[in-house]
This record gives C-alpha cells, sequence and structure tokens, in this order.
C-alpha cells in the first residue's frame, strides 16, 4: 500500500510516515498543496492523508482536485478543524472519512486500510496465489495452510508479488510499490528482503526470477 501524507507541520510528518512505514506502508511526504499535487500527477497513490490548512493550495481545494481524477484516490482529512460541521464540509468536499487532531493513531493505521480496501480498484481482501494466501487487512499469510512469520518488509514485498501475479515486478517497481520516494535505486535491499523472503516461503521454489526483468510468483 502506497501513501501519501500532506501536512505542512513537519515533525509531525515525519512521526506519522515513521509510524506507518513501521505498518508495512510505503509512505511519500509533501509540506504544501502545491507539492502534493506534483506528487500525485507522477505517482500511484491508494491514500491521501490530507490536512486541510495547507500552504500553496488549501486543502480544500486539493481535495476537490483529488476526487475529480479518473485514477480515484481515497482521501482521509487529518486536522484540526474537528467540529461536526467541520466534518460535514470535508466530506462534503469528497473525502472518503475525516478524523480529528488529537487522535489516536492505531485508529489511523486501520482507517486508512478500511480505504485502501474500499478503493474502486482495490482488490479482494485475500489474495490467492501458488498456495499462498495472504490477508493484507489481518496481516496473516500461510502457504499451504502453514502460518508464515513475516517482517513488515516481507509481507509488503510478497502482497506486491500476489497483486501482480502472474506479471514480474522489477526491482523499480518493488521499490515504489514496498519502499518509498526516498529509497535508493541503487541499493540491494530488495535482493536481500527477496532472499529473505524464499527462504521463509520454503520448499519448492515460488519466486521466479529473470534477470532483466524482475521477480513474479510461478
Amino acid at each position: 500500500m502506497r501513501v501519501l501524507v500532506v501536512e505542512d507541520a513537519r515533525s509531525l510528518a515525519a512521526v506519522l510516515a515513521e509510524g506507518l512505514r513501521d505498518q508495512g506502508m510505503a509512505v511519500d511526504l509533501a509540506y504544501d498543496g502545491l507539492e502534493a499535487a506534483a506528487k500525485l500527477d507522477v505517482n500511484a497513490y491508494d491514500v491521501v492523508v490530507l490536512d486541510r490548512d495547507l500552504p500553496g493550495i488549501h486543502g480544500d481545494a486539493l481535495c476537490q482536485m483529488i476526487t475529480d481524477r479518473d485514477d480515484r484516490v481515497m482521501v482521509l482529512m487529518l486536522t484540526a478543524a474537528g467540529s461536526p460541521g467541520d466534518r460535514v464540509t470535508g466530506l462534503t468536499l469528497g473525502a472518503d472519512d475525516y478524523l480529528a487532531k488529537p487522535f489516536h493513531f492505531p485508529e489511523l493505521v486501520l482507517r486508512i486500510r478500511s480505504l485502501a480496501r474500499r478503493r474502486p480498484s482495490a482488490r479482494p481482501r485475500t489474495l490467492r496465489a501458488a498456495g499462498i494466501e495472504l490477508d493484507p487487512s489481518r496481516r496473516t499469510a500461510t502457504r499451504d495452510g502453514r502460518p508464515l512469520e513475516l517482517s513488515v518488509k516481507e509481507f509488503a514485498l510478497l502482497e506486491a508479488l500476489l497483486r501482480a501475479t502472474p506479471a514480474f515486478l522489477s526491482t523499480e517497481d518493488l521499490l515504489e510499490q514496498v519502499w518509498d520516494e526516498h529509497a535508493d535505486p541503487l541499493t540491494n535491499t530488495v535482493t536481500v528482503t527477496i532472499g529473505r523472503l524464499r527462504r521463509k516461503l520454503g520448499a519448492p521454489p515460488v519466486i521466479v526470477t529473470t534477470p532483466g526483468v524482475g521477480y513474479r510468483l510461478g
């Protein structure tokens, strides 16, 4: 899952990004509406966590821009404007959910995951291929009925491969979907994580590697 956090308070944005990454999400940050609009033009996101009172382009205007797009992205307004009237206004603008500050972080995580499942292009909740079953909402994965004990990144990597099946995903694809825009494209982190995931999946091997193309399940 890839999330864009749009928040002009940089300290809060950093805390949100760190917490969501710990939950296995790829997170990009934008500190004003103009930067957010630019990133939405070049990256595909599942959910945008959006502050309302933004410099550059106000959060309300940005929300309307997002909801007018053909490639629909779910919007969670996260703002200090938390009165019932503010909530109604935010939802009227097209936001899919509204959470007032201060908030309980586990609730934010649950709401983001719920929005990702509701996204019009979202796939079925349980992903299946090659004897593997993965439930993103419950954070569970099995192979041939055997529970898999996966790290956050291993789980996200397996989810990306399952969603792409039977297509290949390149290293660049995986860096974009599982990590975020700050991932070093020259790093071997994908290769290392693939290796750990292969070991945990066990025999027979199920991740196919084609040099110069990428990885897929098969």
